[in-house]
């Protein structure tokens, strides 16, 4: 029952939160806190996934690793979602990379688990097959995206969707990470990031991004943000809004 779960309020992952209490009850003893270092590797590819992270803290990328050494991010995961897709989809392997792109805190289950779980709760399956359709969309709109649109554009989208999913206005950053997030040259980025923050839209200095003026990145951005956020809202049956009333 929910009453058995104190500690349900403190529960930061919108998936997990949007699970109905007796879900959320027959699933909170197999779920274990852990602390997700900076560029810790979560799932590598062609290797079989054991455990299972829902992010409460901080963020993953996607990354689909190439021949020649680099790697092209292709999706997001943070407090809104969960890590291991292809274990919601009845696979153990990935050929993707998971790797945490800002430290924080995770709930951890085994992969088995999990699979026993959506099995024996109907509810839970559908939110997680959900899921596994909105990141889909969010993987498909960045291949658009990285086609179709200026460095400019897609550098403010990912800001936005980094901010989104930080703890304040502040975050890690490099350029070297901005540059294999978004595939494009050191020198692109440099150039991208310093239009931004003439236009006093984000601070940047020391590894540290701040964004100082959201709505300005929000213009300076292309359609895609709002196509992905207006999906997210649609899963969790929130209205279009603030970012205040939207994640947090």
């Amino acid at each position: 029952m929910a009453s058995s779960i104190p500690f349900t309020p403190s529960i930061r992952n919108r998936l997990l939160a949007a699970l109905p209490p007796g879900s959320l009850a027959k699933l909170w003893p197999q779920l274990t806190p852990v602390d997700l270092e900076l560029r810790q590797v979560l799932h590598r590819p062609e290797e079989p996934i054991a455990t299972v992270y829902f992010p409460e803290r901080g963020w993953c990328s996607m990354l689909a690793p190439l021949e020649d050494g680099d790697s092209g991010e292709v999706g997001l995961v943070g407090w809104e979602g969960v890590t291991a897709l292809p274990v919601i989809l009845g696979e153990a392997f990935d050929d993707l990379e998971v790797m945490v792109q800002c430290p924080g805190t995770a709930l951890s289950m085994g992969a088995d688990s999990l699979r026993a779980a959506m099995e024996g709760d109907p509810v839970l399956r559908t939110l997680l097959l959900r899921y596994v359709m909105l990141h889909h969309g969010q993987v498909a709109r960045t291949a658009a995206c990285n086609g179709r649109h200026h460095t400019d554009q897609r550098l403010a989208r990912w800001l936005l969707m980094s901010h989104d999913r930080a703890e304040g206005d502040e975050f890690p950053m490099t350029h070297e990470f901005l540059s294999m997030m978004l595939g494009v040259r050191r020198a692109g980025i440099t150039i991208a990031a310093g239009a931004l923050q003439k236009a006093g839209m984000i601070s940047y200095r020391g590894g540290r991004m701040r964004i100082t003026d959201r709505p300005g990145l929000e213009s300076s951005a292309c359609e895609c943000y709002g196509i992905s956020r207006r999906a997210s809202e649609r899963l969790f049956g929130l209205n279009a809004g603030t970012r205040g009333e939207y994640w947090r």
